[in-house]
Order: C-alpha cells, then sequence, then structure tokens
C-alpha cells in the first residue's frame, strides 16, 4: 500500500495532517536542502512528537515521495496550450522554475516515476500533449527524451549554482581565475576544438541555454512526428 493510499491517523492531540507535514518539510529542505529534512527535525517544527509522525508516514522515503508530488502541483499550467510543442515547452520551464524555487528537487528527479497525483498529472499532461500525432510508444519515447534533457539541463543548473556558493565564486570569477591555467593548455596545441570554442563561442545565461536545448530536443520530435508510419 502506498502512501496516498494509507489512510490518514485522526489529527489529534496536536492539529496534524499530512499537508502540514509536507509543507514542513518543504521549508525545511528549501533552507538546507535534504539532509536537512528528518522525520525529528519536521515534528520538532510543528511541535509535535517524533512518534506521530509514523502514523502519517512510515519512512523518510515517502516523505520524499509527498514532498516531490507537493512541488509537481507547481509544474501544471492553468490552462492547456493547444499547439503540442507549446505544451511540453511551458512544462519544461515551469519545471525548471519549481526546481529553482527548491533545488533539492534535483537531486529527486530522474528516478522512478511518480506516482502522486500530481505527479500523474504532470506526465498526463506530457502525454496528452502527443495524444493522436503518434502511436503510443513514439509518444512515450519522446516524453522520456525530452524529460532526460530536462533533467540533465537543470541537474547541471544547480550543481552551478551550488558551486558558486561553496566557493563564493561567481562563473565569471570562477573563469577569470582559471584563465591562466586554461591558458597554458590551449597554448600547448593538444585541443584546437576546444580552443575554437572558448575563443570564438558565446557565453549565454542559462535560461538561455536551457531555452536553446529544449528547442533542439523538440526540433528532433517534430522530425520524427513528421515521418510516416511503417
Amino acid at each position: 500500500m502506498t502512501v496516498w493510499d494509507r489512510p490518514e491517523p485522526p489529527p489529534r492531540p496536536v492539529p496534524l495532517d499530512r499537508e502540514r507535514i509536507v509543507a514542513a518539510a518543504v521549508a525545511l529542505a528549501d533552507e538546507g536542502g535534504l539532509e536537512a529534512v528528518s522525520l525529528r527535525k519536521v515534528a520538532a517544527r510543528l511541535n509535535a512528537g517524533p512518534m506521530r509522525l509514523y502514523g502519517y508516514i512510515a519512512t523518510k522515503e515517502e516523505l520524499f515521495d509527498l514532498m516531490v508530488d507537493a512541488v509537481h502541483a507547481e509544474m501544471l499550467p492553468q490552462e492547456r496550450p493547444g499547439d503540442w510543442r507549446e505544451a511540453l515547452r511551458v512544462l519544461a520551464h515551469r519545471t525548471r522554475q519549481a526546481v529553482l524555487r527548491h533545488e533539492w528537487l534535483a537531486d529527486l528527479l530522474g528516478g522512478r516515476p511518480a506516482l502522486g497525483p500530481n505527479g500523474l498529472a504532470v506526465t498526463e499532461a506530457k502525454l496528452a500533449a502527443l495524444d493522436g500525432l503518434a502511436d503510443v510508444d513514439t509518444a512515450l519515447r519522446a516524453v522520456e527524451t525530452v524529460s532526460a534533457y530536462v533533467t540533465g539541463a537543470l541537474r547541471r543548473e544547480i550543481t552551478h549554482l551550488r558551486a558558486e556558493r561553496a566557493t563564493g565564486l561567481s562563473e565569471r570569477d570562477w573563469q577569470r581565475a582559471s584563465g591562466p591555467h586554461v591558458t597554458s593548455m590551449l597554448d600547448t596545441g593538444r585541443f584546437p576544438a576546444l580552443a575554437k570554442a572558448v575563443h570564438d563561442g558565446t557565453d549565454v545565461d542559462a535560461e538561455t541555454s536551457f531555452a536553446t536545448g529544449l528547442d533542439w530536443v523538440l526540433d528532433a520530435v517534430a522530425a520524427r512526428l513528421a515521418r510516416p508510419s511503417a
């Protein structure tokens, strides 16, 4: 029986329910990452005894599942775009915005499918965008491909943000500090393609990089959808 199927115990003596527990856990994670979340710390924030939480949530993994599902609610647009490409683009950008608000989510994306009601609703929205445009297997692979890009890009972005905080160096500061080493390595002539990219490439911000890569992935999906069925 999953945590969503298991009934909640009575909300006394301290008013308590899974929604309040999850909200407290999300707040702790937003402040200090997943390592800041434990049933004991959540209970303390709610002024409840730790053992009371076990009536609502059996393990920390269940708590993480509920937290992920709560944030999935932020990814759903109020209205469904009519075009499949715009629908997947909107969901991808809303996912990025949710991850930037809740950086810990990047550590939990990409595993087993989210089975909570909001996670299922997000998956439904992705598949519904392609409904009628391709066979089921093609639609599944298309959704998996877009999701894989989004997860990888967001994990990379969050890793960069964490590195900035850990080192105290912005991306520009880090580049300047690393410049002499990189220049000396490129001057050896061993890395001509990399040297060309460093000297001639355009540096873009994270949002532009994400949007550009997403468009390329959607181009690939469009090309597959345009192929005549065998």
